[in-house]
Formats: C-alpha cells, sequence, structure tokens
C-alpha cells in the first residue's frame, strides 16, 4: 500500500563524491549525519514559454537540481574534514582552511510515512560551510543547531544516458536495494524494456 502522508526526516547520509570530466560521478562510503531537525531543498529551474496562436502554445520546465538547507543539531567533525575542507591538527584542532574547495557529495536521507519510509539520495550536492552562533544559557537549556547551505546539481549516468539528479524508493522498490540504500549509493543500472 502506498503512503499517505509524509513527516519527519531522519537517516540523514552523506557520501564523498568524486566527479569526472564527464560529469560522471563515484561515491565513497555513506557516512551518518546524526541529529536532522530540518532538511528543505527547493527546486531550481525557469519554465519556458512558446507563444504562438496568440497563447501559450508549448512550455518546457527546466531542472537545474535544487537548493536549501539541512539543519542539524550539530555538525559532525567527519563532515567538516571530508567535505568543508577543515583540516584536523596534530592536537586534534579543527582548522579552517580559507583556500579549501568544498567536496562534492550524495545526501540520503528519508522521511517516514504511514505505510513505509521513503528513501532520498540526491547524487551531486555542495555545501556552504555553517554560521557560528551562539546565546547565553538561560533557565532552561534550548540547544543550538547548525545549519548548511546546500546547493544540487545533476550527474551524467552513462548506463542511462541522461543527467540525473535525485531518485527515491517507491511502492515497487525491492527489498534487498530498499535495506541496502544507507550502505551504498544507489544509482540506477537500467530502465525497464518497453
Amino acid at each position: 500500500m502506498a503512503n499517505k502522508i509524509k513527516y519527519g526526516v531522519k537517516n540523514v547520509h552523506y557520501a564523498v563524491a568524486t566527479i569526472d570530466e564527464n560529469n560522471s560521478a563515484t561515491f565513497g562510503t555513506p557516512v551518518a549525519l546524526p541529529g536532522a531537525v530540518s532538511l528543505t531543498l527547493d527546486q531550481e529551474g525557469e519554465n519556458n514559454n512558446f507563444y504562438a496562436d496568440n497563447r501559450v502554445y508549448f512550455t518546457a520546465f527546466g531542472n537545474d537540481g535544487y537548493t536549501g538547507s539541512l539543519e542539524l543539531a550539530l555538525i559532525p567533525d567527519s563532515f567538516r574534514t571530508d567535505v568543508l575542507g577543515e583540516v584536523l591538527d596534530n592536537k586534534g584542532v579543527l582548522v579552517e582552511n580559507q583556500n579549501a574547495q568544498t567536496v562534492h557529495f550524495a545526501l540520503m536521507f528519508q522521511f517516514e510515512g504511514d505505510e513505509h519510509a521513503t528513501r532520498h539520495v540526491i547524487y551531486n550536492c555542495v555545501a556552504s560551510r555553517p554560521s557560528v552562533s551562539g546565546n547565553t544559557k538561560e533557565a532552561a537549556i534550548s540547544p543550538e543547531t547548525e545549519t548548511i547551505n546546500i546547493t544540487a546539481t545533476s550527474i551524467y549516468l552513462s548506463a542511462l544516458d541522461m543527467d540525473i539528479v535525485k531518485a527515491r524508493t517507491g511502492d515497487n522498490t525491492d527489498t534487498t536495494t530498499y535495506n541496502g540504500w544507507m550502505s551504498t549509493v544507489f544509482v540506477p543500472t537500467g530502465l525497464p524494456t518497453p
């Protein structure tokens, strides 16, 4: 049965991506990003209208990926070194390198549902450095969170001969694929024959 609702983001992971000159990607082993508070990714791309016969005759929608943010209880050191380019010195101190280039990564996550959690992967993400903020402790402790801004674009997948941005599980996803979703980055290998 299909989900009727979705709620609650959890099970967030990232996997470092190596993008080659053809915009194809290979992925490292996924690493957990615990403490997900919220995830918002808005579609990017414009619609183009072609007018003929005094009306909109044809409309094409561009897909330029997504932009948005991921809010976490605390960004783990592994993400800071693997993706944001921070360096861990010989005394265990994280040092921000001004010249570091952010590393591409796949972002995996799931939304809970009334029947089954839907799992997603976005293939080609880059992230901004988080802001630094904090407040004084008052009578009740209110946890502070950290947010990274994310831009996601496509990768080229030769097996399908197309540029792909994201994938998600559905009602008919096989059990092996679903259960292994957070262990390796899912990459489609083909389409059904017509």
